[in-house]
């Protein structure tokens, strides 16, 4: 993981949480997660029994410019969430999230990798599919309160992607 700066990856801590509500309500604003979900997220991110891997992005001013998390269960991991602020959508940034989530997955020797994404969110599928993930199925009103569906997909290891270099 690259070390802050602008645009740099970091791990997200506690103090991360309220400018990335800023964001999540912007780019998420139906479902967005509440902050005692981030906090709960965090909490399992530290200590020996760690299950979680959130990062984040900065921005300019202390904003959030996009943020990550996975968690981790046996030899699979579950990409919990990725935003990208709308004006750093299309240059890279989520692709650099991602990357770093599946990284994070084969540390910790995870031969599977899943993820939802709302069934109308075509640019997300895109970028997971040209980093190897496959649709599994259709999580019908996963997303709430708005009761949009969600497709489930999964990615197995190794991935060898030009996009994870």
């Amino acid at each position: 993981m690259t070390d802050g700066g602008p645009g740099g990856l970091r791990e997200m801590r506690w103090w991360d949480i309220e400018p990335v509500l800023e964001l999540e309500r912007a780019v998420f604003p139906e479902d967005a997660w509440s902050p005692g979900m981030f906090w709960s997220e965090l909490a399992l991110a530290h200590g020996p029994r760690r299950s979680r891997h959130y990062v984040v992005a900065d921005g300019p001013g202390g904003a959030a410019a996009g943020y990550a998390g996975l968690a981790v269960a046996g030899d699979q991991a579950d990409v919990q969430t990725i935003a990208v602020a709308p004006d750093r959508q299309g240059t890279g940034l989520g692709a650099r999230l991602l990357t770093e989530l599946l990284a994070a997955a084969g540390a910790a020797g995870c031969g599977e990798v899943f993820l939802e994404v709302r069934v109308d969110n075509t640019r997300a599928q895109r970028l997971y599919t040209r980093f190897g993930f496959e649709p599994l199925g259709i999580r019908r009103g996963y997303y709430q309160p708005g009761n949009h569906d969600a497709l489930v997909m999964r990615r197995t290891a190794p991935h060898d992607h030009p996009d994870e270099s």
